[in-house]
C-alpha cells in the first residue's frame, strides 16, 4: 500500500479489490450512515488539532468540511466498554458491559439494529469487542482484532487496515442499489499488538514516514508526575506502569514506539481517505453522515503511564468529527467546544434518519449544535466510570465528574478522591483535595457526582 499524504481525495485510479463489482448507483433514500471508529486515538492526535508532526490529511479534510468537537469525551475509556456504550447510546451503568462481553440492551435498541429493521443494509467490519460478534444482525459481517497482520486463506499475511478496508470497499461496491447504508468501520489500529514486543508494528510501505524527526516527550512525562499518582496507580504492578516499561522507558524505546504508532495513524487515515474518495465516486457522498471518532483516549507516557482506563484527560478525551450533509456552508471547517459523550451518536444518527431514539438511550442529538442558527444550551458536565478489570493492582475501578474547568476524581476501591483545577493545572499535577479553599467546591461536586452517577443507572 502506498500511502498518499498530501492528495488523500485523489485517489481515482487506485483500485484495491482485484475484479471488484462495479459500483452500485445511487441510492434515493437515506442518509447513510458511515462510522469511522479508530482505536486507542485521543482528542490531539491529529494535525488539525494542533500535533505539528502527525499526518493526517483525510481527516483534516474532513474536519475542513464538516464540525469538528474539541471536547470530545467516552463515558468509559476501554475498547469493549466504549463500543457498548456507542451501539446503546447508554452508560455502562445501564448497558451493563463492564469489560468484553456483550451488552445487555436488547439488539433491536442499538443503532445498528433500528437501522436494520428501517430497511437500512448494515455492516460492521473490524473490531467488535463485545463478546461473540452476532454475525446474523448484520447484513454484512467482518469481525476480526488483536492482531496487526492476519493470515489470509491463500497462505499471505494482509495488514489489518489493509483489511479494513478492502472489506469496507467490497461492502459499499456490492451493496444493494435500492437500500439506504450504514457501515461500522472499526478499526484495530493505532491500538498495540499487546502479547508482541514490538507493540505497533505497521506496513512496510509507512517506515519511511517520520523517519527524520523527533517526536516530542510529554512535559510530565516523569518519574516525578508518576509519583505524584495515588500509590495504587504509583506501583510496579499497575498495569498501565508495566506497559509504560513496555513502549516508554528509555528515550530509544519512546521514539520508536511512537513513531509507529504514528505510522499506524497516518494508514488508518489513509485508509478512511479511501472510503470517502469511494463514496464520492460512487455518487452518495452528499447523501452520507460521516462520523470520525476514537473509543477512548491514550497515555502517551503522561503520567509514567501508557494506555488508558483512569480518568485523567488523556484518557478519556476522543477525537469527534461530523459531516453531515445538512450542515450550512457557515457551520463548515467549525470547531465546537461543547462536552459531547460517545454515548450521543447512536441518537445523533438515529434523528438523522427519522427514527426516534429508544427511552432507554441516555445520549443527546449532537445535530442542533452544528444545523441550530442558535444551538441550545447544552451539558457542562457528566460522569465518568470505569469498572474493576482483575483486582485492585492490574487495573483499579474510576469515576470522575468533568467539567470543562474542574474535575472531581473518585477511586471507590479505595474510598479516595481527587479534585483538579483544569484551567489552572491542564495537566493535573496538583491535587487540591486537601486545600481548605476548596471545601465548598468540593461539598458541590460531590453532590453532583452522587446525582449523575445514580441517573447512569
Amino acid at each position: 500500500m502506498k500511502i498518499h499524504i498530501f492528495a488523500p481525495f485523489l485517489l481515482f485510479a487506485i483500485t484495491c479489490l482485484a475484479g471488484a463489482v462495479q459500483s452500485p448507483p445511487p441510492s434515493k433514500a437515506g442518509p447513510n450512515i458511515l462510522v469511522l471508529l479508530a482505536d486507542d486515538w485521543r482528542f490531539d492526535t491529529l494535525h488539525v488539532a494542533g500535533d505539528a508532526i502527525v499526518q493526517t490529511p483525510s481527516i483534516d479534510r474532513l474536519a475542513s468540511e464538516g464540525m469538528r468537537f474539541t471536547r470530545g469525551y467516552v463515558t468509559t475509556p476501554i475498547c469493549g466498554v466504549s463500543r457498548a456504550s456507542l451501539f446503546t447510546g447508554q452508560w455502562m451503568s445501564r448497558h451493563g458491559n463492564e469489560a468484553f462481553n456483550m451488552f445487555k440492551t436488547p439488539w433491536a435498541e442499538t443503532y445498528p439494529g433500528l437501522l436494520r429493521a428501517n430497511g437500512y443494509y448494515v455492516g460492521h467490519v473490524g473490531k467488535w469487542h463485545n463478546g461473540k460478534f452476532p454475525s446474523e444482525n448484520f447484513d454484512f459481517g467482518r469481525a476480526y482484532s488483536g492482531t496487526h497482520w492476519i493470515k489470509q486463506p491463500d497462505g499471505t499475511n494482509i495488514h489489518v487496515t489493509q483489511k479494513n478496508e478492502n472489506d469496507s470497499l467490497e461492502f459499499l461496491r456490492t451493496r444493494p442499489a435500492d437500500k439506504p447504508f450504514c457501515l461500522t468501520l472499526a478499526f484495530f489500529a493505532p491500538h498495540a499488538e499487546d502479547t508482541n514486543p514490538l507493540q505497533y508494528l505497521p506496513q512496510p510501505s509507512s517506515m519511511a514516514l517520520y523517519q527524520d524527526v523527533t517526536i516530542p516527550v510529554p512535559v510530565n512525562a516523569t518519574d516525578e508526575s508518576f509519583h505524584r499518582l495515588p500509590p495504587f496507580i504509583a506501583n510496579e504492578e499497575n498495569e498501565g506502569r508495566k506497559r509504560w516499561h513496555w513502549r516508554f522507558d528509555s528515550p530509544e524505546k519512546f521514539q520508536t514506539m511512537m513513531k509507529n504508532y504514528y505510522r499506524l495513524c497516518t494508514e488508518v487515515d489513509h485508509t478512511c481517505g479511501r472510503i470517502l474518495e469511494e463514496l464520492k465516486k460512487e455518487g452518495v457522498l452528499d447523501n452520507t453522515l460521516v462520523i470520525f471518532t476514537g473509543d477512548n483516549g491514550y497515555f502517551h507516557a503522561e503520567h509514567g503511564l501508557a494506555d488508558k482506563w483512569y480518568p485523567h484527560q488523556e484518557s478519556i478525551r476522543v477525537p469527534l468529527v461530523i459531516w453531515d450533509p445538512r450542515m450550512a456552508k457557515a457551520k463548515r471547517g467549525t470547531t465546537n467546544d461543547d462536552i459531547v459523550l460517545n454515548v450521543d451518536l447512536a441518537p445523533t444518527i438515529l434523528v438523522a434518519v427519522g427514527i426516534n431514539a429508544p427511552e432507554q438511550m441516555q445520549g443527546r442529538n449532537i445535530a442542533p449544535l452544528y444545523l441550530a442558527e442558535n444551538p441550545p444550551a447544552w451539558r457542562t458536565e457528566y460522569f465518568e466510570e470505569h469498572a474493576i478489570i482483575q483486582n485492585v493492582s492490574f487495573i483499579p475501578a474510576s469515576e470522575a465528574l468533568v467539567r470543562k474547568d474542574w474535575k472531581y476524581f473518585y477511586w471507590p476501591d479505595f474510598k479516595q478522591e481527587q479534585l483538579f483545577d483544569l484551567r489552572a493545572d491542564p495537566l493535573e499535577e496538583n491535587d487540591l483535595i486537601a486545600d481548605p479553599a476548596q471545601k465548598d467546591r468540593l461539598v458541590e461536586m460531590r453532590q453532583r457526582f452522587n446525582e449523575l452517577k445514580a441517573a447512569a443507572k
